[in-house]
């Protein structure tokens, strides 16, 4: 009769001494919060080394690779160095070592590029002349490699710019009837819309923070343009400037040139659209109308095949 007692007061006794166990002590928390924050500090320190590390190595490869890659650049020719440096911005890099880092970036590919190839003639069993072949076109396609790249970026934000520039132009719109000025509009939508259009936005806060750093707003709003790369920016930093200079509604010319890009937007839409067609004949001729075929004439074929064995004197 006792037993259910005992065994209830023990599971009743060993739930208490586990909560007793876990429960932390006026105490003891400080304790346990000092530890809990030395072991964070530790870890993130320790965290913060390896990033050092990591970015130490990573820059002393490419300041020992560039020089190789700026000679083969022609680093006396200004103007060469002047285009790659535009070329990184409009792709949205930036940085003062952006040019550095793509130049060592060439150099590293080409090499592992040829690394690679020299690797596979010498398991593979190439010729020597194939193979000095192989190893050296390798070598230049992996030096062409960040260019193809390079270009790639520059076109993917360069289409970000031009299908968020419309839906851009309609906040500044109702900002500036709102009664901004066109500073501080241009500072409003590069904060609110930075989660749809974060390119965009970025752009527009850059413009911001040259206007008040002294610079005027036309050479702002021209280097706006020069980043971007693209001619419907060039078109609206050329419309706003006007509109300026004459004393026109602003608003009316962001609302025009809103018109104008959402318009182009559409026409560009439906010409992709068009080319659709042609662009599915390739894959429709190649594999889908074979396997159509094969489905829908092989049982025939079969069929004739058969009756052509069972007359005497054809098969």
């Amino acid at each position: 009769m006792m037993a259910p007692y005992v065994l209830g007061a023990m599971i009743v006794l060993s739930i208490v001494l586990i909560i007793y166990s876990v429960w932390p002590t006026k105490g003891d928390e400080p304790d346990t919060v000092k530890r809990r924050m030395s072991g964070r500090r530790a870890q993130d320190n320790l965290a913060e080394l390896r990033k050092q590390a990591k970015e130490s190595v990573a820059k002393r490869v490419v300041n020992s690779v560039a020089p190789i890659a700026i000679r083969s650049a022609t680093r006396d020719d200004a103007a060469q160095m002047s285009k790659l440096r535009m070329k990184l911005s409009n792709a949205g890099y930036r940085d003062e070592s952006a040019v550095t880092t793509f130049l060592a970036s060439k150099s590293i590919v080409a090499v592992l590029a040829g690394i690679v190839a020299a690797v596979y003639v010498w398991t593979d069993g190439v010729a020597i002349h194939n193979a000095i072949g192989i190893v050296m076109v390798s070598a230049g396609l992996g030096f062409l490699a960040p260019e193809l790249w390079l270009s790639s970026a520059r076109q993917k934000r360069a289409d970000a710019i031009r299908s968020g520039l419309p839906d851009t132009l309609d906040m500044l719109v109702i900002s500036v009837e709102s009664g901004l000025g066109l500073d501080a509009a241009f500072q409003r939508v590069g904060d609110e819309m930075s989660n749809v259009h974060p390119i965009i936005c970025e752009e527009l806060q850059l413009v911001t923070i040259e206007s008040q750093m002294g610079i005027p707003r036309a050479e702002a709003l021209a280097n706006f343009a020069s980043r971007s790369g693209i001619d419907e920016a060039r078109s609206l930093v050329a419309i706003v400037n006007q509109a300026e200079r004459f004393g026109t509604s602003i608003a009316r010319a962001l609302r025009n040139q809103s018109d104008a890009l959402r318009l182009k937007r559409r026409q560009a839409a439906e010409e992709r659209a068009q080319k659709t067609t042609v662009k599915l004949m390739a894959p429709l001729i190649l594999f889908i109308f074979p396997a159509i075929l094969v489905v829908l004439a092989g049982p025939a074929a079969l069929k004739m095949i058969e009756a052509l064995k069972d007359t005497p004197g054809l098969l």
